[in-house]
């Protein structure tokens, strides 16, 4: 076997991924910046200017936003969670959390290392 292969053959990751939004690219740097210098993400990779619509206190909105897909380990999502509450200007910031069930161990390694707050 390769270690390729071996990389490949894995057991469950301890990685996650938070996703989020922001109201304009600034903000969304922004966060993405502090996450990482801070060492509650590993990296987060920003997606500019997509459209979302939802109901928000009765009335149907629809507002240009940017998505962020943060990386992170399991051992502290819930202070980056946190950390992005304490910087976003929205009332109810969408965050939400995925497993990463599976992946390149050499990247989920690197996540894992870099997931290291202070």
């Amino acid at each position: 076997m390769t270690n390729a292969e071996k990389n490949l053959n894995s057991l469950e990751s301890d990685c996650v991924m938070l996703l989020s939004t922001t109201p304009d690219l600034l903000l969304a740097k922004r966060i993405a910046h502090i996450l990482v210098e801070e060492k509650l993400a590993a990296c987060v990779q920003l997606q500019p200017s997509f459209l979302s619509i939802y109901e928000w206190q009765g009335q149907m909105q629809g507002e240009q936003e940017v998505g962020l897909i943060i990386k992170t380990s399991q051992k502290i999502y819930r202070k980056t969670m946190n950390r992005i509450v304490q910087l976003h200007p929205y009332e109810v910031p969408e965050i939400v959390v995925l497993p990463i069930k599976d992946g390149h161990q050499p990247y989920l390694k690197w996540v894992n290392q870099q997931t290291r707050p202070n």
